[in-house]
């Protein structure tokens, strides 16, 4: 009987190496072929020109190395760059690649759409239809590496990571996991923890997984000050309330590679953004060592939403700084091309009926 052909995109090096052994190889040849595809992006196992000529022809009726496929290709004026990646059954993802002058950071997704529904991202108004694989989530970094010309032997492209993507991160726990082992071996991609940022709207019992199994820096999309707010902004809250979600936050930085939780605070107007809402936030962090990433709102059609005010978010930063937390504004970075925080939206066949319903954004104040 034939054998499936596996991608090898699917496996970190654990399961290559259980792969290769099943295979009656010997281990070492994991962490060859490991390199090989993951540092010098190799597709054709005839390049492995350290992998025995026997093992190469065996690989190359059992296996393959499949990414995602680019269907288009944008550019923003800034330098932003944003990819749609076809995942099959006329679903796409959307991949961003921000240059800047000390680092390049690469946004993946992890879900075609997102189960979760925060009101003001345009990915939850696509709906949902089903996880990524680890192949899908590991192979917009690998595919990014090879359409922006990185070189295994030479300096990187990519410095950053992001888990900001389309989806809930540790909504797909496992397959993000294995991309995430994939990130940081240095037979891969030997990215720092420190530069890899898994986000979260704040699944709690996730939280503590990722901690106790492949902690990165953590990002926590905040977004609201007070329960009954942020119940109908990110409803995720409703089973996770902010309680338990700062106790989780504290959990989690007992292995964290940083010494501090990013809060993400989208800004809307006349929602979350009065000095009100600050003095909350002050208190609600109180005992969680953190940041703020103060991002100006990116609207998109039908969001029922618009940005803040430039100055009020000033204001609104000059009092979280004031209280001793070190706040940022997201400077907007390709929302010509739709590649800005909130406007991924991809091309998700929804199994949620989510695109049927009318959500009454209107209702969503404190």
């Amino acid at each position: 009987m034939e054998l499936p052909v596996v991608n090898l995109l699917d496996f970190d090096a654990e399961a290559l190496t259980d792969w290769f052994v099943q295979q009656g190889e010997k281990p070492f040849r994991a962490k060859q072929v490991l390199r090989w595809v993951h540092r010098f992006g190799a597709t054709d196992f005839e390049q492995m020109t350290d992998v025995a000529k026997s093992l190469r022809a065996k690989l190359a009726g059992t296996a393959c190395i499949t990414p995602p496929v680019p269907v288009r290709d944008s550019v923003s004026a800034d330098g932003t760059r944003k990819w749609l990646l076809d995942v099959g059954n006329a679903n796409a993802i959307e991949t961003v690649f921000i240059p800047e002058t000390s680092r390049g950071t690469l946004c993946i997704s992890s879900q075609a759409g997102c189960a979760l529904d925060c009101a003001f991202c345009s990915t939850g108004k696509q709906g949902f239809n089903r996880n990524l694989s680890a192949a899908e989530i590991i192979g917009q970094l690998w595919l990014a590496n090879r359409l922006l010309g990185a070189n295994g032997d030479g300096e990187r492209v990519i410095s950053n990571v992001v888990m900001m993507g389309m989806g809930e991160p540790l909504a797909n726990f496992d397959n993000v996991v294995s991309a995430l082992k994939l990130m940081l071996d240095d037979n891969a991609y030997g990215l720092s923890r420190r530069r890899v940022t898994v986000s979260t709207s704040g699944i709690v019992p996730a939280m503590d997984r990722l901690r106790d199994t492949c902690p990165t820096a953590l990002a926590v999309s905040l977004h609201a000050s007070n329960d009954a707010l942020r119940d109908r902004l990110v409803p995720i809250n409703q089973k996770y309330p902010l309680r338990e979600l700062m106790a989780a936050c504290r959990r989690y930085l007992e292995k964290a590679p940083r010494d501090f939780i990013t809060f993400e605070y989208v800004m809307l107007d006349g929602i979350n953004d009065s000095d009100a809402h600050a003095r909350e936030l002050i208190a609600l962090v109180r005992d969680v060592p953190c940041k703020f990433n103060l991002i100006p709102f990116n609207p998109f059609p039908g969001s029922g939403f618009e940005r803040s005010p430039a100055p009020r978010i000033r204001r609104f930063a000059e009092i979280l700084i004031d209280a001793g937390i070190v706040t940022t504004t997201r400077k907007t970075r390709g929302d010509d091309v739709d590649a800005a925080c909130g406007q991924l939206a991809g091309q998700v066949q929804d199994k949620t009926r989510r695109t049927t319903r009318i959500v009454p954004i209107g209702e969503v104040r404190t």
